[in-house]
């Protein structure tokens, strides 16, 4: 429940100032308003995308697996093992951001120092198989990587959709409402206080008029 903003002397200037910080209030609730509509929309969407990515990932998941499994039993394990742990490569992920209603979103990209295949031997640098196999494993990490930055997404859109709306319930339901009977209190009582004046005016006009006339 609001209450009445708390003043130190009734005045009319106090008054004023009372309607000036109502009338900046509002202004700023429907900035946040629209603020907070801004990050529900780029919430939800983020959403979406994740539960699309997180579908293709177990999918990529699967046949990744499948076709590590189908070269193990073509190729036989320990090579093919041997062969994955020999071609090993670094992965680098560049970090950076975008601005979505003032929060700072995550961009993640990528960039695998893949080394170019050297003219060995070795008939596993050759083999179908083992080629479509490290083929899904990265597309595999890409989505990985996707999927991770749509998370980070989502929690930083969290944490500031809850401050938003904190704010938001404050100005809704504390600060506005306060102002506003604080004001119409104001209001009243000046207007009795004008009231008694006008009154208090009357009956001193009266008595003059009665003194003026007995003196004749």
């Amino acid at each position: 429940m609001a209450r009445k903003i708390q003043i130190a002397r009734p005045t009319k200037m106090e008054l004023a100032r009372l309607k000036k910080r109502l009338r900046l209030a509002l202004r700023i609730q429907k900035i946040v308003k629209d603020r907070l509509s801004i990050l529900v929309m780029e919430f939800i969407q983020t959403i979406k995308a994740s539960a699309r990515v997180r579908s293709r990932l177990y999918e990529e998941m699967s046949r990744a697996q499948t076709s590590f499994f189908l070269t193990a039993g073509y190729l036989g394990y320990e090579p093919v093992k041997k062969d994955l742990l020999g071609r090993e490569t670094a992965v680098m992920i560049h970090a950076g951001t975008r601005n979505v209603a003032g929060v700072r979103i995550p961009l993640f990209e990528s960039d695998e120092d893949a080394r170019p295949p050297d003219e060995l031997s070795n008939p596993l640098e050759y083999s179908a198989h083992l080629e479509h196999t490290r083929d899904l494993s990265r597309r595999f990490l890409e989505t990985l990587i996707e999927l991770a930055e749509l998370q980070k997404s989502l929690d930083l859109l969290g944490i500031e959709i809850n401050k938003v709306k904190r704010i938001n319930n404050a100005l809704e339901y504390v600060v506005i409402p306060g102002l506003d009977m604080t004001i119409k209190y104001l209001n009243m009582k000046f207007e009795e206080r004008d009231r008694e004046e006008a009154a208090r005016l009357k009956r001193v006009k009266m008595l003059i008029e009665q003194r003026e006339a007995y003196a004749y």
